[in-house]
């Protein structure tokens, strides 16, 4: 089930919002206990055994840790097994298919095996059940005795599936002692409804634009990068867009989830857009795996390593193929120039140039994202289109489709700049601005309602990792 479909907004939320609040406060933790794994077996029933499982592991392994405190030997035991199984699950579920692909391109290597179908968002909440065990271990967090609250962490059905990846030490004192409001529940609304305009109104519009201009055969450079605007665009507005849904649904239960985006295309450097970008991802790795590892504390080259380490795994984390490990491994070139370099001379030039200098280098990697999923040598004719013309600059077909798209091309990159934000900081004490608020909110609805009506085209990108 996804929140971008008739049947989350008029059967599954209502019945939910409407149980949980009838129920008495202590009752709460189990109707999301219930609720959760139904939404997740909804389509996939027999992987809620798998994500028990999960639970298992790393209620067991912090019971463990905590029990061995006098010794920081047996602690590290448990840790280090907890470890081991989380990721081996991630990795059978997830890579088994692309290693044996590996090893089958060796001499005389030839291993028959069916790659298990990948569950829908494993790579996100076993990263948030192994950051309960890990922090227990640091004792940033005391263990959790009650199974159901560590349950209820691990399956809260608004990050469940995509983020953002909520810290168990985050939300540990909200699992007992949050705070349902009537300002709480209607801001969640509000920001639920941006989230779903972004993904309904914005992303899918983008990526018909995409698939409208590469069945006109995308000739042409301006074609080209036409189909590279609005992946960029549809990536952002979609991700973006289930993550503020995220963050209302938990608003309406009481739950305050970190923010995941913070306006990535007004970025001025690599460093900065990653500063933006999932964030939950990125500090993530960064607290669990680059600081363990040394940080900026060891040498320039351990720096490096650390990084290199470090981006390897974000690139692989989004997907078994290599072209995602090309993907993190591109960012980590550009990080590390600049983090050695460029930095210096960014921060002296003016303002444009980092910005258009971020934009350019944030598209190509996205280009890498997208096309060299399949086949590299179709990311690599893409690539040489955008500034090759072997089929002159644009084509009648492209240059029509690509106008008939260009107010929702400027409606995009308006609305990835902060002007609602601004918007509403300068207005939200005016006498008018909450029936204003009303009307954009029902308008929203009945815009997105229409849109799945007369249109099931509805992808997400994320459910894949």
């Amino acid at each position: 089930m996804v929140f971008s479909s008739l049947t989350f907004w008029f059967f599954y939320l209502p019945i939910v919002l409407l149980t949980y609040y009838a129920v008495p406060k202590k009752a709460r933790n189990i109707v999301l206990f219930l609720v959760s794994f139904a939404f997740y077996g909804w389509g996939e029933p027999v992987y809620i055994l798998l994500m028990i499982v999960t639970i298992a592991i790393n209620y067991i392994a912090g019971l463990l840790i905590a029990k061995n405190k006098h010794s920081r030997s047996k602690q590290r035991l448990w840790l280090i097994l907890s470890v081991i199984l989380n990721l081996g699950i991630l990795v059978f579920f997830k890579y088994s298919g692309m290693i044996i692909d590996t090893l089958n391109l060796l001499p005389f290597v030839n291993i028959t095996f069916v790659a298990p179908a990948l569950p829908i968002g494993i790579s996100f909440y076993t990263f948030q059940a192994m950051s309960y065990t890990i922090d227990v271990y640091r004792e940033d967090t005391p263990e959790q005795r009650n199974p159901l609250l560590l349950s209820t962490y691990v399956s809260l059905f608004p990050q469940l599936i995509a983020g953002p990846i909520v810290r168990y030490r985050d939300v540990a004192d909200q699992l007992t002692n949050r705070k349902e409001t009537i300002e709480k529940f209607a801001k969640g609304v509000v920001l639920f409804l941006v989230g779903l305009s972004k993904k309904i109104l914005l992303a899918n519009q983008f990526a018909a634009m995409a698939q409208s201009l590469g069945n006109a055969g995308a000739e042409g450079i301006l074609s080209r990068w036409g189909v590279l605007v609005a992946v960029s665009l549809q990536i952002y507005f979609d991700f973006s867009g289930y993550s503020d849904m995220a963050r209302g649904l938990g608003k309406m239960i009481g739950f305050e989830f970190m923010e995941n985006f913070n306006y990535p295309y007004i970025s001025k450097s690599i460093t900065d857009f990653w500063r933006r970008w999932h964030i939950s991802l990125s500090t993530w790795f960064r607290d669990y795996l680059y600081i363990p590892l040394g940080g900026n504390r060891r040498s320039a080259g351990r720096q490096v390593l650390n990084l290199l380490v470090v981006w390897a795994l974000t690139g692989l984390w989004h997907g078994a193929s290599y072209n995602f490990l090309l993907w993190g491994l591109y960012f980590f070139l550009l990080l590390v120039i600049e983090k050695f370099v460029l930095l210096k001379v960014l921060k002296k030039a003016p303002s444009f140039v980092g910005h258009i200098y971020a934009l350019f280098f944030i598209m190509m990697g996205w280009a890498i994202f997208t096309f060299g999923e399949n086949d590299i040598s179709q990311l690599w004719s893409f690539m040489r289109g955008l500034f090759t013309a072997p089929d002159g600059l644009f084509t009648e077909v492209g240059a029509s489709t690509l106008l008939s798209y260009l107010p929702l091309v400027v409606i995009g990159c308006v609305f990835s700049t902060p002007v609602l934000r601004i918007f509403h900081r300068k207005f939200q004490d005016k006498k008018l601005y909450p029936v204003v608020l009303c009307a954009c909110c029902v308008l929203a609805m009945v815009l997105c309602t229409a849109s799945l009506v007369n249109d099931s085209y509805n992808p997400f990108i994320y459910f894949r990792f």
